[in-house]
């Protein structure tokens, strides 16, 4: 699935003895968003992470990596549309969103046990119980989106969603952490499943503790029944501008472009170059500690000069992340890469997100989510699927004149090719799309130093000599 200035100032924040109910309804349901999104941490970090390592104990070959990656998110995403289709069944999305987290925790039992039980089909069974997880999580999306955005004005949504996502990175990293070593552990003991079998239940058990969190928020509105939904086919045809229509092609195919070298990245760190767990939970952390450091940058960003021009930076950017593996197999520069990665995914990822909310009205909101994750999904089925292509047909060694190019496998020169498509897509398709919201116009060339890290460098040097005497 994402920016920011400090906690808010409202006044029932400094009064935690007031019981929840006399909060003001809107702070109360941005609370439920923020505490949502550090147990939905706790599952990414501790079990969604792991997965493409769990396959790997499992002995999963390069193409169930590639459907690892490629088959739940496609049938998740079309859960979104299950999802916008019954909406009217449900008599508030807060209620679907809780029967869709219950999904999602329950989801984590056949993910650990079908393959345990049956480890002669493991991979696939793995596959399967991950397609599940991911439909739930799926099905949540539209209807979690239209609430949270609901609460919020247009210009304070990249703050918020930054904030949230911090709080998510910094659990996710402090977890993943905390799930790299407690896998070493039992890895020196030859009883790597059991660390996988903790924070697996771990996963399952902090979802639950979102939907007890939900039930206590009464505040969402019921859904009215004198509204009839419209259907997708006249959302497409009356509801979508061609500006929505560019991006989601420019979305779609930079998913598929990403997607070619994203399932090898596991079995490069830990198969070619055989790197611990621990090592393995640390370049992990890393893009997670990158993202931290600089989403509340990016939130501030968006708000003020579009979410446009946070594509279009971090669209160009991405690009250049995977051909560096080409160059080094050490473990710290392989670390730095992906801290720099984390603070590139972090403005995209919100830039993606966000253009969504601010291009379509707020009564398509649900759709629009819906049909952005099914053109992504698309892009990312189209990738992975190619990725699995190139790593049967790609040899390990270039030459270039009298150079030798000789990596430890073929994967880095995956790496390098998803790279320079990811390239030609900000070039060719960033310019066919513009802001759907007025916001403070800049050139670029003054924009670059508004840019996490490289603003506070900026403030830095042009602070008056002797202020720190």
């Amino acid at each position: 699935m994402t920016d920011q200035p400090g906690p808010s100032s409202h006044p029932a924040e400094h009064a935690p003895n007031k019981h929840p109910a006399t909060l003001d309804p809107q702070e109360s349901g941005r609370r439920f968003g923020i505490r949502d999104g550090m147990f939905q941490a706790v599952a990414q970090g501790g079990g969604e992470h792991y997965l493409s390592a769990f396959a790997l104990l499992l002995s999963a070959t390069p193409f169930q990596l590639s459907i690892l990656s490629a088959i739940p998110q496609l049938l998740g995403t079309w859960a979104q549309l299950v999802s916008v289709k019954v909406s009217h069944w449900f008599p508030s999305r807060a209620s679907q969103v809780y029967w869709g987290i219950i999904g999602q925790s329950v989801s984590w039992i056949p993910i650990l046990t079908l393959p345990l039980l049956w480890p002669e089909h493991g991979p696939w069974l793995l596959i399967v119980g991950v397609a599940g997880y991911f439909t739930c999580t799926h099905f949540i999306s539209p209807a979690w989106n239209s609430l949270i955005t609901e609460l919020l004005e247009p210009n304070e949504r990249g703050a918020y969603f930054a904030r949230r996502s911090r709080v998510v990175a910094i659990t996710s990293l402090l977890v993943l952490c905390s799930a790299g070593a407690l896998l070493s552990v039992f890895e020196k003991q030859d009883l790597l499943w059991i660390g996988f079998a903790i924070i697996f239940l771990t996963a399952g058990l902090c979802r639950s503790t979102s939907a007890l969190l939900l039930r206590h928020v009464t505040v969402f509105p019921q859904h009215d029944p004198n509204i009839i939904p419209t259907g997708f086919l006249s959302f497409l045809r009356t509801g979508v501008s061609d500006n929505f229509r560019h991006f989601l092609f420019f979305s779609g195919l930079m998913h598929a472009a990403v997607l070619v070298a994203s399932p090898f990245f596991v079995l490069y760190l830990i198969q070619d170059l055989h790197l611990a767990h621990w090592q393995y939970g640390t370049w992990l952390a890393a893009g997670i500690l990158g993202q931290v450091l600089t989403l509340p940058g990016w939130g501030q960003f968006g708000d003020r000069f579009g979410n446009k021009a946070l594509l279009t930076f971090t669209g160009l950017l991405v690009a250049f992340l995977p051909m560096l593996y080409l160059f080094s197999s050490a473990w710290l520069f392989l670390v730095s890469i992906n801290f720099f990665g984390g603070v590139v995914w972090a403005g995209l990822g919100l830039g993606l997100n966000n253009y969504v909310y601010d291009a379509v009205q707020p009564a398509d909101r649900a759709k629009a989510v819906a049909v952005s994750s099914i053109v992504n999904a698309i892009g990312w089925a189209m990738g992975t699927v190619a990725g699995s292509l190139l790593i049967k047909t790609i040899p390990n060694k270039l030459y270039l004149g009298t150079f030798l190019l000789e990596p430890v496998s073929n994967i880095p020169f995956i790496f390098f090719l998803s790279g320079l498509l990811r390239l030609i897509v900000s070039a060719t398709l960033l310019r066919t799309f513009h802001e759907p919201r007025q916001v403070e116009q800049r050139a670029h060339s003054r924009l670059l130093w508004e840019l996490p890290l490289l603003k506070p460098l900026r403030q830095f040097s042009r602070r008056p000599p002797g202020l720190n005497q």
